[in-house]
């Protein structure tokens, strides 16, 4: 059984099976703390029986007018818990949150271009590819790699009834011309 709750601060003790994947990014306690104490509904924390943490999701809402929206910062589970639909339960709280309480137009997250396993997941939860970022990433998945592409993916909410949120740019952006 898994326990779905709100991610406390004391999860930072224990969430390094879930943060050692190369394809997660780990950033400072004081990161994760304020995302805590500023969207504590963004939070969440998959539990083992055990104890121990299967996984997490954290994000924010972020902008003005019709680019208001839910944003994923961080979606990760551990090896050992994958293919257990976690990772859809998760994404599911978050467009929850985004919709239901901030009353956001879309959600977006960013992805590595060559993460191939994670743009297919999220595809299959209903993301599409908004536009390309070049060089988003410092050092890629090969040692000798120093940048890498994202993609920026977006999946519509209630709120944006004609899906303007997800119409695709025709043309890459840079990480300084991200809106937010």
């Amino acid at each position: 059984m898994t326990t779905l709750r709100r991610f406390v601060a004391d999860d930072l003790f224990s969430f390094n099976n879930v943060n050692l994947d190369p394809l997660t990014e780990t950033y400072n306690i004081s990161f994760y703390l304020q995302y805590l104490a500023q969207w504590p509904d963004y939070f969440v924390a998959a539990e083992a029986p055990s104890g121990s943490c299967m996984g997490y999701v954290m994000g924010k809402a972020e902008g003005r007018g019709k680019l208001w929206h839910g944003h994923v910062t961080a979606l990760t589970v551990a090896p050992e818990f994958r293919r257990l639909g976690l990772a859809q339960e998760l994404m599911g709280i978050l467009e929850t949150v985004s919709d239901k309480i901030y009353n956001a137009f879309f959600v977006d997250l960013f992805v590595r271009v060559s993460n191939k396993v994670a743009i297919g997941m999220y595809e299959k939860f209903g993301y599409s590819v908004y536009r390309r970022v070049l060089e988003y990433y410092t050092g890629g998945g090969e040692p000798d790699d120093s940048t890498e592409d994202a993609f920026d993916m977006r999946k519509a909410l209630p709120r944006d009834v004609r899906k303007e949120s997800i119409v695709p740019l025709p043309h890459p952006v840079r990480p300084e011309d991200l809106e937010w």
